[in-house]
C-alpha cells in the first residue's frame, strides 16, 4: 500500500480585528470602501497579513454610547481590538474622568476577553480652554499606566487635522486620503500589535 503523504498544513486562520469607535472609525460622509477600516484591511494585505477588519463604528457616539453597546460589539470573538472614541466627548465638552471611566471599563471587559487592544488616543479642541485640555488630553496616557497590555497610539487623527485638503468640507471629517493619511500612520502599531504576518 502506498504510503500517505502528509495532507499540508492549511493556510493560518485570518487575524480578527474590531475597529470600534465613532464616525471616524464608521466612515462618516464616505463611501464604505474608503472607510478606515476597510483601508487599514487593504493596507494589511499589502502588508502580507490575512486579516479581517471589523467596522464596529458608529457616528455620534460618545465613550458611554461606545460602552452601553459592548456586548454587542464583542458578540463576534475577535483577537485583536483598536478602540476610538473621545471625539465627541470633547466636543460636547464632557467631563473628562467620565470619558475616563466608560474607556477603562471597555478595556477591562476587552482585556477579560484576551483581546489584544490598540487605544487610539483624541486631543481636545484647543479652544475648550487650557484646563479641559490638559485633563482631556491625559486621559489616554492615564488609561495605558492602567493597563500596561495596552498599546497607545497617541492621536488618531495626526497628520489630518490642520489640513484642509484631507477633512470634508464641516473641517472635522477626514476625506478618503484624509484616511489613507491616517492608515499608513497608524500601519506600524497595529502591525506590532499583530505581530509578524504568518508566512
Amino acid at each position: 500500500m502506498a504510503e500517505e503523504k502528509p495532507v499540508a498544513a492549511s493556510a493560518a486562520d485570518p487575524v480578527r480585528i474590531l475597529a470600534l469607535g465613532d464616525s471616524l472609525t464608521a466612515g462618516y460622509g464616505l463611501a464604505a470602501e474608503d472607510a478606515f477600516p476597510v483601508q487599514l484591511q487593504q493596507a494589511l494585505t499589502a502588508a502580507g497579513y490575512r486579516a479581517i477588519v471589523a467596522n464596529a463604528g458608529v457616528s455620534g457616539d460618545t465613550t458611554a454610547d461606545g460602552r452601553a453597546r459592548l456586548s454587542w460589539a464583542l458578540a463576534d470573538s475577535y483577537g485583536y481590538a483598536i478602540v476610538e472614541f473621545g471625539a465627541n466627548d470633547a466636543l460636547r465638552g464632557l467631563n473628562p474622568e467620565q470619558t475616563y471611566q466608560n474607556l477603562d471599563f471597555i478595556l477591562n471587559a476587552m482585556a477579560a476577553k484576551k483581546i489584544k487592544v490598540l487605544l487610539a488616543g483624541m486631543y481636545a479642541p484647543r479652544n475648550m480652554g487650557a484646563d479641559y485640555v490638559k485633563e482631556f488630553d491625559a486621559v489616554y496616557p492615564r488609561l495605558v499606566a492602567a493597563h500596561p497590555d495596552v498599546a497607545l497610539y497617541p492621536f488618531f487623527l495626526d497628520g489630518v487635522v490642520l489640513h484642509p485638503d484631507l477633512v470634508q468640507s464641516d473641517g472635522l471629517h477626514p476625506t478618503p486620503a484624509g484616511i489613507r493619511v491616517i492608515v499608513t500612520s497608524i500601519l506600524p502599531a497595529v502591525t506590532k500589535l499583530l505581530g509578524p504576518a504568518a508566512k
